[in-house]
């Protein structure tokens, strides 16, 4: 579908003086006070934390995503009426809401220190998680990595021609790869981008899911697939770190035949993701120059950078 000429002005300029008059404009049509927000991130979603009120604003830079928020704000409410540990989206506000063509959601604020959970409490979320069988009406699609791939490298328009072509290449043998892989784990619902770094402790201590807008229903494989690949190819997990994350949940990634397509696949969905930043951080681009090195040559990962 075409975007309308105010979808795409509003994809332009985002930054932290634009994003705090949405912010203002929003805070007010939800009958809050934005004096004195802290912006505490400004990439993909503007994110600031009230200081009127322990409430979290996100701004989302892309118009297209609405839908995408507004299924993160149904899944949000499922599970907190399903008692389970995640963020929790504002009650009795109306979102998501359409700002200056942004998309705004607000969240309860579940900590003030960014303070990460183990893997063992991420295992033990993801196994919580993946028991539970959500209802129809919260619409989840389901995953097609071959429709993200393809639609991710569409938008890659920094890279060099050469850098292109390989990684289509790569994306076409990997992706017939993975139409033959015989999965093991029960298909259903999933985090979509599960990682420790999408696990955090909120004010009590407790272990919560965040990052809801990836939710969709795919093969559970996906759901463990980062941490496996955290440790076994880039070293950020220890082997202790890994072992008791794998007691937790019940089940070695690394050990089903199907491990390393998914886990090749995954890497180049992460290294295209990072392709889209080159033109406008120079830190991304050294990065995405290190992983495309270690993909043609098949080198070592172990010198990737997390982002």
């Amino acid at each position: 579908m075409a975007r309308s000429d105010e979808e795409r002005d509003s994809t332009t300029g985002f930054t932290a003086e634009s994003a705090g008059a949405v912010l203002t404009e929003a805070c007010r049509s939800a009958s809050l006070d934005p004096t004195g927000a802290e912006l505490l991130r400004l990439g993909s979603n503007a994110v600031y934390r009230l200081a009127s009120s322990p409430v979290v604003v996100r701004i989302a830079r892309d118009p297209a995503v609405r839908d995408q928020m507004d299924r993160a704000v149904r899944v949000a409410r499922w599970l907190a009426a399903e008692s389970f540990p995640a963020m929790r989206v504002l009650p009795d506000v109306k979102q998501p809401l359409l700002v200056g063509g942004r998309v705004v959601t607000f969240w309860e604020n579940a900590q003030d220190r960014g303070e990460y959970a183990s893997l063992d409490e991420l295992a033990d979320l993801l196994r919580r998680l993946h028991w539970l069988e959500g209802p129809e009406s919260l619409g989840l699609p389901y995953f097609d990595p071959a429709a993200k791939t393809w639609r991710s490298l569409r938008g890659l328009d920094g890279v060099s021609a050469d850098d292109r072509t390989f990684l289509e290449q790569r994306a076409s043998d990997l992706l017939k790869a993975y139409d033959k892989l015989d999965f093991v784990l029960p298909f259903g619902i999933t985090h979509g981008d599960a990682n420790v770094g999408n696990a955090i402790r909120d004010h009590s201590g407790r272990a919560i899911l965040i990052d809801l807008d990836g939710f969709a229903l795919a093969q559970r494989e996906w759901d463990l697939v980062l941490t496996a690949l955290y440790y076994d190819r880039f070293g950020w997990h220890t082997r202790t770190e890994y072992e008791s994350f794998v007691f937790h949940y019940g089940f070695d990634l690394m050990n089903w035949p199907g491990y390393p397509a998914l886990a090749e696949l995954r890497e180049l969905m992460m290294t295209i993701w990072l392709g889209h930043k080159v033109t406008t951080d120079p830190r991304s681009a050294e990065e995405f120059s290190r992983r495309l090195r270690a993909l043609r040559t098949d080198g070592s990962r172990r010198d990737w950078q997390p982002f």
